[in-house]
């Protein structure tokens, strides 16, 4: 889906939460057992097919339920509107749409629901964060081109055939192609939507077990449990109020305080303390998050043979263990493969497919860089964001060690950058010098989506340029692969090619945390890191 970008914190606090907690955690605005939460305005209004990050994605997952879910305990993929999705060769699909589903307004979900909200996502002239999504169905490049304007306005690929049915044609096979339509851009819209779109973003209408009740950018939100709600997920809690934040660190001390119920970003500083001052009501769970350093391809000083040892050799010199012993505490654990845990070994995961390459070995590390032709420029600059999450710290670390490992004090250095937006911006425009902070937080628990956005050539989220025939062979052969052990072996032959080029630095798997009140029962996070709000009881 794109780089992780998604949980962050900016610094300070809104004027406004104070208060609002405190009248959050109680019964809440609608009266009964209603919740409160920490979290941060949305980058975007509420559509699908916009919202990319974690903020608006929470309300997303209450809001909207698409063709498939994903278990929030295992992440399998199972059909929830979906009443079917057949298909003969990985390619053409035939979709029937469960009887009985509603919209919170009363509208039926058809499949021209799903269809029309996907033409909606694809199309360039509504510039959806989301529409490359769709770019595995036949017609995208007419109705969202890189260049030049749309030809076509609906994607040639989507057939309504019936009330409940409809037909999706791919450009290329993708036997897993059913198991992304839980990702949020893939969710169904009412006719309201188009009709009175203005009014939709004002108070979004969803199909989930809640429904927008209201919303005051900067200070919070409120979902009410949708009563009607025909789905087998009900929400066992009368509502949520989320809380904008702009300090982990507030949100803690508040939960603390019993002014907030529920914080899910647990603050590095608080880690040492967390299972004392909860007193058990703390989790720290894998989650399908994996933290790298990625390079500029596009520069010929990283992108030679000798670069490639280079990167090897700066890869064994970060000594992960120590760096998420002693500053992560346990909710970061060394990474051995571009994957992550949390996909199982049946989903791909594959525990040190990366080998030697991912472990502490300093002499070897300095050998390799010198056998490469040394560092570029003769100093590696780490560029990250200033001004959200710990980056410095962790930057700090990973350089200390690297200098440590290469015996040389200004080997490696921290390069900040005030703010995300000019991180993205340089980072889009190519202007990166050297390694940069990256990382990723899949849309949806599929090995395919840890490889092809980031190390495709010209993928979506390959900021780095890294390019590689053979890798991209063994991708397309993954993804015309009915058989699903063998679509894996192959795309973990994949990943062996990023391993033997080094094309990122696996660092780390992130855990999801979180701290909660004694007003609270059944608190779990999914394995996006997630808060399962619907299961949540209070009282």
């Amino acid at each position: 889906m794109r780089a992780r970008t998604r949980v962050t914190w900016a610094l300070g606090v809104v004027a406004a939460v104070l208060p609002l907690a405190a009248c959050g955690s109680g019964v809440g605005a609608a009266g009964g057992s209603v919740l409160s939460s920490s979290w941060g305005d949305p980058q975007n209004p509420l559509e699908p097919a916009n919202t990319n990050e974690v903020q608006g994605g929470k309300v997303l997952d209450m809001v909207f339920r698409g063709l498939k879910r994903y278990d929030p305990r295992t992440g399998k993929a199972e059909n929830m509107l979906a009443e079917r999705i057949e298909t003969s060769d990985s390619r053409n699909y035939t979709v029937t749409v469960r009887p009985g589903w509603r919209f919170s307004n009363g509208e039926p979900v058809t499949a021209r629901s799903f269809v029309d909200a996907w033409n909606y996502g694809a199309s360039l002239r509504n510039n959806q964060k989301n529409a490359y999504f769709f770019g595995y169905i036949e017609g995208y490049d007419k109705v969202h081109p890189d260049t030049g304007r749309q030809t076509a306005n609906t994607l040639s690929g989507l057939k309504v055939t019936g009330p409940r049915t409809f037909t999706v044609r791919l450009n290329q096979k993708f036997s897993s192609f059913p198991d992304t339509l839980g990702y949020a851009a893939f969710a169904p819209l009412p006719r309201t939507f188009f009709t009175h779109h203005k009014a939709w973003l004002d108070k979004p209408v969803g199909n989930g077990p809640y429904t927008i009740e209201s919303y005051t950018k900067g200070a919070q939100m409120y979902l009410k449990k949708w009563n009607g709600y025909p789905g087998p997920d009900k929400a066992r809690n009368d509502g949520v109020t989320l809380l904008v934040y702009t300090d982990s660190n507030t949100a803690y001390t508040d939960v603390l305080a019993g002014n907030l119920d529920l914080v899910d970003d647990i603050p590095a500083g608080q880690l040492k303390n967390v299972h004392s001052d909860l007193d058990g009501r703390y989790i720290n769970t894998p989650a399908g998050i994996l933290q790298t350093l990625a390079f500029p391809f596009y520069d010929k000083a990283w992108n030679t043979d000798g670069a490639r040892k280079v990167r090897t050799g700066l890869s064994m010199a970060i000594n992960r263990a120590q760096i998420t012993r002693t500053l992560f505490r346990g909710t970061r654990t060394p990474a051995t493969d571009w994957t992550s845990p949390v996909l199982g070994t049946d989903g791909g995961y594959k525990a040190g497919l990366c080998g030697r390459a991912c472990e502490y070995h300093p002499a070897e590390a300095r050998k390799l860089v010198q056998e490469g032709g040394g560092l570029p420029g003769g100093q590696v600059r780490i560029t990250y964001n200033a001004d959200t999450g710990s980056h410095k710290e962790w930057v700090d670390a990973v350089c200390n060690s690297i200098n440590n490992a290469l015996g040389n004090d200004h080997a490696c250095v921290g390069n900040p950058v005030g703010t995300f937006a000019d991180f993205r911006n340089q980072i889009s425009r190519h202007r990166m010098a050297g390694p940069f902070r990256a990382g990723w937080q899949m849309d949806y628990p599929l090995i395919q989506n840890f490889l092809q956005p980031l190390y495709y050539t010209n993928a979506s989220s390959n900021d780095g340029k890294w390019s590689n025939k053979d890798f991209d062979r063994l991708v397309d052969r993954a993804n015309a692969e009915t058989d699903k052990a063998a679509a894996i072996v192959l795309f973990q032959q994949a990943e062996g090619v990023v391993r033997d080029n080094m094309a990122a630095i696996p660092l780390w798997y992130q855990n999801g945390s979180a701290g909660y009140t004694d007003r609270l029962h059944d608190v779990a996070l999914n394995p996006f890191s997630v808060p399962v709000y619907d299961e949540i009881r209070v009282g």
